[in-house]
């Protein structure tokens, strides 16, 4: 999830491009590329808008894989909480004591509770981050940004993905009677809403229309699923993901949402993002969520080939993006049929992860491919993918005469 704009920039528009999945921060000055980097922190750029973001998606996405990180990288994180339990983007000077001039915001904080709440070493960090989340709860069930400020999605989903990994129970976390999940309902545009129909809304623009974007919606998918930022590799789904009126079902609107990332990288095989008077571009981060949230569903033939585009065009991206890039790609990885963690598109994720930041403390050997292992490639046309080797699997089970039970989307979540 990119949700990681600035405050400025998502007022005037959320479809911007961003190398690197970054928190929304308040707009500023361009950060310089000679700061010092603290010691235990993944990544070379500056990190004034972005450390505790990309610190927690590298230590999350190293969980995932069974690397156990360096003490300092995880003794870095802790030391950006402040007394309250909450987290800015960044401290200097984390010696100093918090006060009202330190911007802490929802994104940071939830990040690092989803990055530390399988770690032992951050049990004490976790309980407080949570109590100061569950403080700044909207009257609509949601968060925003910035404590206090109005919901949206992506703020409201990375908290819900957090207080699911401290084993909170989300949906009995009420404010006026609201939960998170009815927060995200809000912003969900409904299927009569022709090209854009189960999309979701940031939040709704100045005159209360829902418009459509495509990294709310991934988040959302995820948020209403009770996933974190990595989501989690699933079986196959019954069907293909389709928009339907949501009725009594509350999750729903997130397969609503599903079916709307899929369209929208149908044709081409991946998201796109414009700014007024430029060429749309491929949109690496929000294509690299939308795999994971489709994947979390077990959609994973509707994820098949937005996969094959990412495995054979984010090298580059990847590179230039750092630790939040390579985190984003191994969620992929972990989650999606038929990707391999250690041979993304030629790539070892894990090599390529670990050496943004200080060696790891240990790392186990385990499996860290998606759902089912890669059989056959192709990397020229995209045409061959995985969905036909899984097709093509099925195929053989059925002549044979044994039964595949597929897996439901549908989910166990308590509502």
């Amino acid at each position: 999830m990119n949700v990681r704009r600035s405050a400025a920039v998502l007022a005037a528009t959320i479809t911007v491009t961003v190398i690197a999945a970054t928190p929304a921060v308040a707009a500023g000055p361009s950060p310089s590329p000679s700061a010092a980097i603290p010691t235990g922190l993944y990544g070379t750029s500056d990190p004034a808008y972005d450390g505790v973001w990309r610190q927690s998606l590298a230590l999350l996405a190293q969980n995932a894989v069974g690397v156990e990180p360096a003490d300092e990288a995880v003794t870095w994180l802790l030391g950006q909480q402040c007394a309250d339990g909450a987290f800015a983007a960044f401290r200097a000077n984390p010696a100093k004591a918090c006060d009202a001039k330190v911007m802490v915001d929802t994104n940071s904080t939830a990040a690092a509770v989803q990055a530390l709440a399988n770690d032992s070493r951050g049990d004490a960090a976790v309980t407080k981050a949570v109590t100061w989340l569950k403080s700044v709860e909207n009257p609509d069930g949601g968060w925003g940004y910035s404590p206090g400020g109005a919901s949206d999605a992506n703020s409201t989903s990375v908290v819900i993905g957090a207080l699911a990994d401290a084993g909170v129970t989300v949906p009995n976390l009420r404010k006026n009677g609201k939960s998170p999940y009815d927060a995200l309902r809000k912003l969900a545009l409904p299927c009569d809403a022709g090209t854009d129909a189960g999309a979701f809304a940031y939040q709704p623009d100045k005159k209360g229309k829902l418009v459509a974007n495509a990294d709310a919606t991934a988040a959302a998918v995820l948020g209403l699923y009770g996933e974190s930022l990595a989501g989690s590799p699933q079986d196959d789904a019954e069907s293909p993901a389709t928009c339907e009126k949501s009725g009594d079902d509350p999750e729903q609107p997130a397969d609503n949402g599903a079916a709307w990332l899929a369209e929208s990288m149908a044709k081409s095989g991946h998201l796109t993002t414009s700014l007024p008077g430029a060429k749309p571009q491929p949109d690496y981060g929000n294509t690299a969520d939308a795999i994971v949230a489709l994947s979390s569903l077990g959609l994973h033939d509707q994820a098949a080939k937005p996969l094959h585009w990412l495995e054979t065009h984010s090298k580059s991206w990847a590179a230039q993006g750092g630790p939040a890039a390579y985190a984003q790609l191994v969620f992929v990885a972990t989650t999606a049929k038929g990707a391999d963690v250690h041979d993304f598109g030629g790539q070892n994720l894990v090599t390529l992860l670990n050496a943004t930041g200080p060696a790891p403390k240990r790392i186990d050997e385990q499996p860290t491919a998606g759902p089912a292992e890669k059989t056959a490639s192709d990397d020229n046309d995209g045409s061959l993918n995985v969905a036909w080797t899984v097709g093509g699997v099925l195929l053989v089970v059925a002549i044979a005469g044994s039964v595949l039970i597929a897996r439901g989307r549908k989910r166990g979540q308590q509502q």
